[in-house]
């Protein structure tokens, strides 16, 4: 299988190489991007995290891939598909998530990572369905999937405690294909 690799005006998503982890665990494993994600990760769960990622890619062929800005070509974090797998969640639909590091907020960044795989999807991978994930309190997160065309959807949402201990709730957007393809978003 040839390398992954899209780009986009301003960023280039792409495969891991040995390289980027370093980068992007010194950008993004910090108290403010991991807040409502399950808090600073330790050696143990970055070296999970890590190979869940990679295997994503082996198993179905496709993952939270690398954003790298094309300007200066520095990591900025990763946007991407996988399986979701959260207990207790819509197991196996398609997924869309990102991550970026702060000085990465607020700069269109995350909607143009998350815009082009909601993209490759429907084109590339044939989902019918993509689902995002976050909980409540990370405002930022469901306001992106809001202004991607993404709709509450109530009925997945579910227990879950491991990022957010305070309501142990995981809220879930989708979008359909047919949705994406309108141009509402």
């Amino acid at each position: 299988m040839a390398d992954f690799r899209h780009e986009t005006a301003r960023l280039v998503l792409r495969d891991w190489r040995e390289g980027d982890w370093a980068p992007f665990w010194t950008g993004t494993n910090t108290p403010a991007v991991m807040r409502w994600l399950g808090g600073v990760a330790d050696h143990a769960k970055r070296g999970a995290a890590q190979e869940r990622l990679l295997a994503y890619e082996r198993e179905h062929g496709h993952t939270f891939w690398v954003v790298e800005r094309k300007a200066d070509g520095a990591i900025l974090g990763f946007c991407g598909l996988k399986r979701s797998n959260q207990a207790g969640g819509p197991i196996d639909a398609m997924e869309v998530g990102w991550r970026l590091r702060e000085d990465a907020w607020g700069l269109g960044y995350a909607r143009e990572a998350a815009s082009a795989s909601l993209d490759l999807a429907f084109d590339r991978f044939g989902a019918d369905e993509v689902v995002a994930l976050t909980v409540e309190g990370n405002t930022a997160s469901w306001g992106l999937m809001k202004r991607l065309g993404m709709e509450r959807r109530e009925d997945l949402d579910f227990d879950n405690a491991e990022f957010d201990p305070e309501t142990g709730r995981i809220i879930v957007y989708s979008i359909a294909r047919d949705a994406w393809r309108s141009g509402d978003a």
